[in-house]
């Protein structure tokens, strides 16, 4: 398996035992000696980023789980290259800037709110941790794209990477979540 990159994805095996990670997707924005950082692509929380904060936001997005840590932070990801302080993670992908001027460019019609992923918490391993875990099998790496970055999907969207990859992963995908139930 592949070391991973910022910009792979990274889609948990079926026997993944970690409920934060059991059948996701995950996209890796930062990999260095020292951890890794990354954003889950299939949990939503069934909120928009309105009903989650009290400031009065001039806009409406669906807000995601990006991971069980810090779930009091916000993260987005969005396709805005001339955002002040954002990082590229894909070519057409790029994570975090200035919230304020975000707001400013919503409000000014400059950008598209749908074209914004809005997460709370994100995914974090210490260092080594991830290389590790790949080296167990844990996740599958993936090269990432702006189409599965902001693609709708739940737990179907995991099948799915999983049907596009064929063979045994194909197969995969029809792992039930409880294998006792099968």
């Amino acid at each position: 398996m592949p070391a991973p990159v910022p910009g792979d994805v990274l889609v948990a095996e079926p026997p993944m035992a970690d409920p934060n990670f059991r059948r996701t997707v995950v996209l890796l924005c930062e990999h260095t000696t020292e951890g890794s950082f990354g954003l889950v692509l299939n949990r939503p929380t069934g909120l928009t980023l309105a009903q989650a904060t009290d400031e009065a936001i001039p806009f409406d997005a669906d807000l995601w789980l990006g991971g069980p840590v810090q779930p009091d932070t916000l993260h987005y990801l969005h396709p805005y290259a001339h955002l002040d302080g954002t990082l590229p993670v894909l070519d057409d992908v790029f994570w975090g800037g200035d919230f304020e001027a975000l707001r400013e460019l919503i409000a000014g019609g400059v950008v598209d709110p749908g074209r914004i992923r809005f997460f709370v918490g994100y995914s974090g391993w210490g260092a080594g941790q991830l290389d590790a875990e790949v080296d167990e099998g844990a996740w599958i790496v993936l090269p990432g794209s702006e189409a599965l970055v902001f693609a709708d999907g739940d737990d179907a969207l995991w099948r799915q990477v999983l049907r596009q990859l064929g063979g045994e992963y194909a197969l995969l995908s029809t792992f039930p979540d409880d294998p006792r139930l099968n």
